[in-house]
């Protein structure tokens, strides 16, 4: 599969137009359990869940676009949808939703010549959840 089409929504704003990236990731921490009854192997369970989404934006500074959007939304928690193909939700193309806290913003990044863009990871708050309808 190439990404050519990925959707990425943050507040409810359809941000996919500035989107050169996202990746989305999710982790359990290993909490290790190991005890004599091991047999010297180690023993791990699953603890808490956390999860990231990270992006690179193209900047957009015009008066309803990439940072009039985002600026606001600097320390609050909101809802994101990520999904790999912009078509409609289905088994071939799941849609991830959850929220993220929104704890940073690099308005101006880059040197000489480079284009104008913002890369930044937000950590995801609460749960995670994976839908294909």
């Amino acid at each position: 599969m190439v990404l050519t089409a990925e959707f990425l929504s943050i507040n409810a704003n359809d941000l996919s137009e500035f989107t050169r990236k996202a990746e989305l990731t999710v982790e359990v921490e290993e909490k290790d359990v190991t005890n004599y009854k091991s047999l010297g192997w180690k023993e791990v369970v699953g603890g808490l869940k956390s999860g990231e989404l990270g992006c690179e934006f193209l900047q957009d500074f015009a008066a309803t676009k990439l940072d009039a959007i985002m600026w606001p939304l600097l320390g609050t928690v909101v809802p994101f949808v990520v999904r790999a193909d912009q078509a409609a939700v289905g088994p071939s193309n799941p849609s991830y939703s959850g929220s993220i806290l929104i704890n940073g913003w690099n308005p101006i990044t880059g040197s000489v010549g480079d284009e104008a863009t913002v890369s930044l990871g937000f950590p995801t708050s609460g749960a995670v959840a994976r839908a294909t309808s």
